[in-house]
């Protein structure tokens, strides 16, 4: 057997005995990506179906992301955050986290001015997903926005990701490669984004 098969087998002879707690470390790492997907949706399907409380330690920030009901971030063995994927996700408790579980573009101090900025007590640094950025060769009307300056772009099929340098600072946007708009092939560009998808982390 292989590896990946190796580790299925065990998997469902842990299954089988109908335990109490489950505990699962990186049980899918030996598969390729797409079987790996098939098998979190699968692992979920299962675990809710038996209904065997799952303990499951991976430091692949989707496989988390996709598997959890709860998630909690371990720094240097003590937990940094506790709580459901999306809200972990939206609202990280401190930089650590914020970029531990997926990744964050942090807004230099010299670009606070004129942002629309969530509320929040003195101290916080302000960040955004890639994922919450557009890009243009113009700021997008009613919403926040960067100048920047494209350094690559980078083709993965369905999805793109562009690398900007924001006030020396290196900016990432990933997006679906047809909703990115023809760009200078090393230029000046605008970040725009919502500003609710700005995050407030404590320094």
């Amino acid at each position: 057997l292989s590896g990946g098969q190796r580790q299925r087998v065990a998997l469902a002879r842990a299954i089988v005995t109908n335990p109490k707690v489950l505990l699962l470390d990186e049980p899918l790492s030996a598969l390729d990506k797409s079987l790996r997907v098939d098998m979190q949706i699968e692992l979920k399907r299962i675990q809710r179906d038996i209904g065997i409380t799952t303990i499951f330690v991976t430091h692949d920030q989707e496989e988390a992301l996709t598997l959890s009901d709860r998630i909690g971030i371990l720094r240097a063995g003590r937990i940094v955050q506790v709580g459901p994927p999306r809200e972990v996700y939206d609202r990280p408790i401190d930089a650590f986290a914020a970029g531990f579980l997926g990744e964050a573009n942090w807004i230099p101090d010299s670009c606070l001015a004129g942002l629309d900025l969530p509320a929040s007590p003195q101290g916080h640094r302000f960040a955004v997903r890639p994922e919450a950025l557009a890009i243009g060769t113009a700021p997008e009307p009613a919403r926040n926005a960067l100048r920047g300056r494209l350094v690559q772009r980078v083709f993965a099929g369905a999805m793109a990701t562009c690398l900007i340098e924001v006030e020396g600072s290196p900016w990432k946007l990933v997006a679906r490669d047809r909703d990115i708009p023809d760009l200078p092939g090393a230029g000046e560009v605008w970040l725009s984004w919502a500003a609710r998808d700005t995050i407030a982390v404590p320094s």
